[in-house]
C-alpha cells in the first residue's frame, strides 16, 4: 500500500482575530474541505493537515481535514521556529501572507506589497519584519500565489520575486450570501435604511477614511449619516487621522451578520482606498445589493470593472459627488445593483480553492 503524502497548512490564522486575510485562510481552507467531501478534490494518496500554535481562539468545522495543535511558541516565533520542525516530512501551504523562512517545501499566499507600497500605514517594527522576511519568502518558496495582476506586479517590484514564481489566484466574497441578518445593528445605532454611508474595513490610513469624512462635509445632504465598521490595531498600523463628525458613527468590529445588514441596507458603499491589493469590502457589497464607489487607485478597476463607480481618492470633493450622484439617481443605483450582481458571480471560493489545490498537487 502507497504511503500517503503528506501536506500540511499553517493555520496561525485560527489565533488571530478575522479580518481581511484571516477570511481568506478562513474561506480557502472550508472550500477544500467541501471539495474534498464532494469528490472533486482527491486526496486518497495525501494526507492533509491543519498545524495551529496554542490559543485557538476561531473554530472551523471540517469534515476531511485534521486539526493538530502543536509547539509551545506563539506567533511569528511559532511560525518561524516550530513550524518548520513540525513540517519537514511534508509540504506547507501558508495562506496568511507569511510563512517560516527555514521551509523551503512550501507555497505561501501573498495578499499584496503594500507594507513596501504604502509603509505610512504601518507601525515601525511591522514594517521592518515583513520588508525582511518577504523577499526571503520569495526565494525559498516554490511557488507564491496573489490575487491580483496588480499585486503581482508589485510583488515584484518591490521584493525582487520571480515573476514565474507567482500565480495569480483570485479571492471569492460568496461566503455572505450564506449569512443571516441581524438588525440590531441599526436599531443600535438609529440607522435608517438607505440613509446612510457605509465603510467598512480597519482603520489604517490608507483606506482613506479621513478624506471621505472629508467628502460627507462636502455633501448636499444634510442627514445623511456615515458609518465606519471595522477596528484598529496600534502594533499593525500607524495612528490614523482623527475622525470628528457629528453625522460620524463608529460601530467599531461588527459579526458577520451585522456587518450583511449594514450592507444590505445602505445608500451606498464606499472604498475610498489609497492601495488595496484585492479589494473584498466591495464584491461582499456588491453580493448584498448595495451600490459601491470605490477609489480609481490600485487593483480596485481590476477587481470591480464596470460594477463600481470611481472615485479620485485624493479629492474629497470628487469622492462627495459620487456619493450623491448614486443616492440621488435610482437609475445609477440600479445599475449598479445588477451589474455588482453579476460581477461577484466571478469571485468564488470553490474557484479559488481548486486553483491552489491544482498546484499544491503539481508541487508535491
Amino acid at each position: 500500500m502507497a504511503v500517503k503524502k503528506d501536506i500540511f497548512i499553517n493555520a496561525r490564522f485560527l489565533t488571530q482575530s478575522i479580518t481581511g486575510v484571516q477570511r481568506v485562510s478562513f474561506e480557502i481552507v472550508k472550500s477544500l474541505d467541501k471539495l474534498i467531501e464532494s469528490g472533486i478534490i482527491d486526496i486518497s494518496h495525501h494526507s492533509i493537515t491543519l498545524l495551529t500554535p496554542k490559543g485557538v481562539i476561531n473554530k472551523i468545522h471540517l469534515k476531511n481535514l485534521k486539526i493538530r495543535c502543536v509547539g509551545q511558541l506563539s506567533g511569528h516565533l511559532w511560525e518561524q521556529i516550530e513550524l518548520p520542525f513540525y513540517t519537514r516530512a511534508g509540504l506547507l501551504l501558508s495562506l496568511g501572507g507569511t510563512g517560516p523562512i527555514l521551509k523551503r517545501n512550501q507555497l505561501v499566499f501573498m495578499h499584496d506589497a503594500s507594507v513596501a507600497a504604502a509603509p505610512g500605514g504601518f507601525s515601525r517594527n511591522f514594517r521592518l519584519w515583513y520588508k525582511f522576511l518577504m523577499p526571503i519568502l520569495g526565494v525559498v518558496a516554490k511557488k507564491i500565489f496573489t490575487n491580483s495582476e496588480f499585486s503581482k506586479n508589485e510583488i515584484v517590484k518591490h521584493f525582487r520575486i520571480a515573476e514565474k514564481k507567482i500565480r495569480v489566484v483570485y479571492l471569492g466574497c460568496n461566503h455572505i450570501e450564506t449569512l443571516s441578518e441581524d438588525a440590531e445593528i441599526l436599531r443600535t445605532n438609529a440607522l435608517v435604511k438607505n440613509n446612510y454611508v457605509l465603510a467598512v474595513s480597519s482603520m489604517n490610513p490608507n483606506k482613506n477614511f479621513s478624506g471621505l469624512v472629508k467628502s460627507l462635509e462636502r455633501l448636499d445632504c444634510s442627514n445623511l449619516d456615515i458609518v465606519i465598521a471595522g477596528g484598529t490595531n496600534s502594533k499593525v498600523f500607524a495612528e490614523s487621522t482623527p475622525l470628528s463628525l457629528n453625522r460620524l458613527k463608529l460601530v467599531g468590529f461588527v459579526d458577520d451578520a451585522a456587518l450583511k445588514t449594514l450592507y444590505a441596507n445602505a445608500a451606498c458603499f464606499v472604498y475610498p482606498s489609497f492601495y488595496e491589493g484585492f479589494g473584498l469590502p466591495p464584491l461582499e457589497a456588491m453580493q448584498c445589493g448595495c451600490p459601491v464607489i470605490v477609489s480609481n487607485a490600485a487593483s480596485l478597476p481590476e477587481i470591480c470593472d464596470d460594477a463600481a463607480v470611481y472615485c479620485d481618492p485624493y479629492n474629497p470633493q470628487d469622492i462627495a459627488d459620487k456619493i450623491m450622484q448614486v443616492v440621488n439617481n435610482p437609475e445609477t443605483r440600479n445599475k449598479l445593483i445588477s451589474k455588482g450582481y453579476d460581477r461577484v458571480r466571478l469571485f468564488s471560493w470553490d474557484k479559488c480553492a481548486l486553483e491552489i489545490s491544482s498546484s499544491i498537487f503539481s508541487t508535491i
